[in-house]
């Protein structure tokens, strides 16, 4: 509250000051009558509605002392506060960009946003104010109200926004936006802005060709609507940070201080001249053009002159940096090194430039650097990386020759599996086999991670298994053993999930036990659902733990799958899931093995997205 007081404060006393300073009469002869008015758009472009506050009520204040009666002022006031709050918002609008940043002169945008800005709080004013003056006081020259406060209002605007912005650097007493949670229709707030616009153009033309006092009532009330209307626009930009030092900043820094010396120079000449003139009897009209000519001489300066200075800087600060960066192109041979030596002298006098050229010139040298440490050791890396994939290609065909390469089929049933691994070697496996004559053992898993770590882990627990399968069949004691030799010496934390199941093609019935896996699809009566299994926990995890030994009466059709399957990403992040699984076995109605349909299946759905995860099926049919 403190901080926002201090700004409503401040901005009175700059009005206050500004107006005593441009008192004198020397400025009134040179139409600079209100000079205070341009501080309206400063104070709001950087004090937001605080300093638009501040800045109306020292203008009300002014405005009393001058002899205007309160009645008259009150209109005067709330478009003051309108124009000077509309600086704030045009600024945090986001004009043809998303990035917002406080006032700041740093790059061709900013400029133009502030320049057009001027203008166009300018224009509303003074069309607003030469109105109102014509129509309150009653005077026929509401057009020398609009000139005089339309150039007084820029020209201040111009001068004083420059310094308060570059003050606001050294100084940050900006008050910046917070971000509303109202939406934004961006087309009506733009369609208001252009009728603000088109309004307060009419009303400017109105005055010089003296239009109907009705009419100038009814374009001051629709101006006020507009306006009003306008300044609801709510706030929805994060205010990003300025980038500091750049070429562009340097560049119209220099262009502004430029501008701003002639400016005042132009002012005091003109200060000057016509004191000179008045004192003259028999005065030549030339004489008394002296300040206007002045004026243009320096419009002209203006532009030549500054335009010179920023070709040669740009020459200097850029053309001949980039000049000597390209020299770089005679030291270049394909698998060649570049010859250092030579080029770091070029761009050692730039490395310490805190701008562009200076990163650039950094960025040379280091390129040049890695670039010669690269083609040095590059047939070392080449000789490595070959060396790397032919033992990835034996370890992938160790691991499909551990995987069961043809199906089981007989008299009572049919079983056969499918494995893809993400990388070259993968964490999935499947694996079956008859135990004896009546027992057929069946067993998927899942590795966690992928690549040749979770393949050992696979491997290694296909190999054990067997073992134990060879003492006992009772799955939940095959899963007791396994996941305590699997727990020992497990520093990596590796783990894996694991269903194992025997199927007594006599019995036709379907013992198993379950590590955290998957829930396996049954078909019963016809459909498939998903089979209500105790989760267990992934082995390797917890030493000791108890699994359970759980049973089915399997008649027709088992499924096991691994979360590679559901959990498959289309390009648009959407799993391929354990209903639509689910619905694709129901819906499934060919008689041959459906592992090739229900891969073809999920092909469709990911298109042309990368494989995430390694994918196995397993599946069994009794016949």
């Amino acid at each position: 509250m403190k901080s926002k007081l201090k700004k409503i404060i401040i901005s009175f006393i700059l009005m206050i000051i500004i107006n005593i300073a441009f008192s004198p009469s020397e400025f009134w002869q040179l139409g600079l009558e209100s000079p205070h008015v341009g501080l309206l758009f400063v104070l709001g472009l950087l004090l937001g509605p605080y300093g638009a506050l501040g800045a109306v009520s020292a203008n009300i204040i002014l405005d009393l002392l001058n002899g205007f009666a309160p009645i008259d002022i009150i209109p005067s006031a709330i478009f003051s506060f309108g124009v000077s709050y509309l600086a704030y918002k045009l600024w945090y609008s986001g004009f043809k960009t998303n990035k917002i940043t406080k006032p700041r002169l740093d790059n061709i945008y900013h400029l133009g946003l502030f320049l057009s800005s001027i203008l166009i709080c300018g224009l509303i004013y003074s069309a607003i104010h030469g109105d109102l003056i014509g129509f309150i006081v009653g005077t026929d020259k509401d057009e020398f109200y609009f000139v005089s406060y339309f150039l007084n209002f820029i020209n201040v605007a111009f001068i004083f926004g420059i310094i308060g912005i570059w003050l606001s650097k050294k100084i940050d007493f900006i008050e910046a936006p917070k971000i509303s949670k109202r939406p934004v229709n961006k087309k009506l707030y733009q369609t208001l802005f252009c009728l603000l616009l088109v309004v307060a153009a009419i009303s400017s033309i109105s005055l010089i060709l003296e239009m109907d006092r009705n009419i100038i009532i009814g374009e001051i009330i629709l101006t006020g609507i507009l306006l009003f209307s306008y300044l609801t626009k709510p706030f929805k930009y994060d205010i990003q940070p300025n980038d500091e030092n750049t070429l562009t900043e340097n560049i119209i820094r220099n262009f502004l201080i430029i501008t701003l010396t002639i400016a005042i120079l132009g002012i005091l000449i003109s200060i000057l001249s016509y004191n000179y003139v008045t004192h003259i009897n028999n005065i030549n009209v030339y004489l008394l053009l002296m300040p206007a000519l002045i004026i243009t001489d320096a419009i002209i300066i203006l532009f030549f002159i500054p335009g010179i200075i920023i070709l040669k800087y740009i020459e200097n600060k850029i053309i001949t940096p980039i000049s000597s960066f390209s020299e770089i192109e005679g030291f270049i041979s394909e698998n060649e090194k570049i010859e250092a030596e030579g080029l770091v002298e070029i761009y050692s006098k730039y490395v310490n430039e805190k701008n562009e050229i200076g990163t650039l010139a950094r960025s040379y040298t280091d390129l040049i650097n890695h670039n010669n440490n690269y083609i040095e050791n590059i047939q070392k890396i080449e000789g490595e990386k070959e060396r790397i994939n032919a033992e990835l290609d034996i370890a992938t065909k160790i691991q499909a020759a551990a995987l069961p390469t043809e199906p089981i089929e007989n008299d009572d049933f049919i079983v056969e599996g499918y494995s893809h691994p993400a990388r070259e070697v993968g964490g999935d496996f499947f694996d079956y086999y008859m135990i004896d004559d009546d027992n057929l053992a069946i067993i998927i898993g899942d590795a966690s991670g992928k690549g040749v770590p979770a393949a050992i882990i696979a491997m290694i627990t296909q190999v054990i298994i067997k073992q134990i399968l060879n003492h006992y069949q009772d799955p939940s004691k095959v899963l007791y053993l396994l996941n305590n030799q699997l727990y020992e010496n497990n520093s990596e934390m590796m783990f894996l999930t694991l269903w194992l199941g025997i199927y007594n093609k006599t019995t036709k019935k379907l013992k198993f036990s379950n590590a955290g896996h998957n829930p396996p699809l049954i078909k019963e009566n016809g459909k498939f659902e998903y089979l209500n299994i105790d989760p267990g926990i992934a082995l390797g995890i917890l030493e000791n733990f108890s699994y359970i030994l759980e049973d089915v009466d399997l008649t027709d059709e088992l499924i096991l799958y691994t979360d590679g399957i559901t959990d498959a990403n289309n390009e648009y992040d959407k799993m391929y899931g354990e209903k639509r699984l689910l619905n694709f076995f129901n819906e499934y109605e060919g008689d041959e093995n459906p592992i090739t349909p229900l891969l073809n299946d999920i092909h469709n759905f990911t298109e042309d997205a990368e494989q995430y995860d390694d994918m196995t099926l397993l599946y069994l049919k009794i016949k």
